[in-house]
């Protein structure tokens, strides 16, 4: 693991709904990275998985969330990046603000770089 620190922000909301989907998946760590998708052509990507990769970054934005970052994602897209968690009748997602970000997609699902 290369660093502890990250500069990725999680609101209280999105640890608190990290923490439920840690504790569904039986896993130790959940996984951020990108993959290319959409129609705009990067999407993020969670994975609930037993540790970091080799080379993986790691997050712990709150008490029993560990969080593996991409070190390469992280370093095309993912700095400055901030998470939170919004839910209404009608919907509940993570919604990412990304200093990185040129664009997106009209339904919010992938943007460009």
């Amino acid at each position: 693991m290369a660093s502890h620190t990250v500069a990725i922000t999680f609101t209280a909301a999105a640890i608190a709904h990290l923490q439920r989907q840690l504790a569904q998946a039986e896993t130790s760590w959940l996984r951020l990275s990108l993959r290319r998708a959409g129609c705009s052509g990067l999407e993020y990507v969670w994975q609930s998985v037993d540790g970091p990769y080799d080379g993986d970054l790691v997050a712990r934005p709150g008490d029993d969330l560990n969080i593996a970052v991409d070190a390469e994602d992280y370093r095309l897209a993912l700095g400055g990046l901030r998470v939170d968690f919004q839910e209404d009748a009608l919907a509940a997602a993570l919604v990412y603000s990304n200093p990185n970000q040129k664009g997106s997609c009209g339904c919010g699902v992938s943007f460009t770089m």
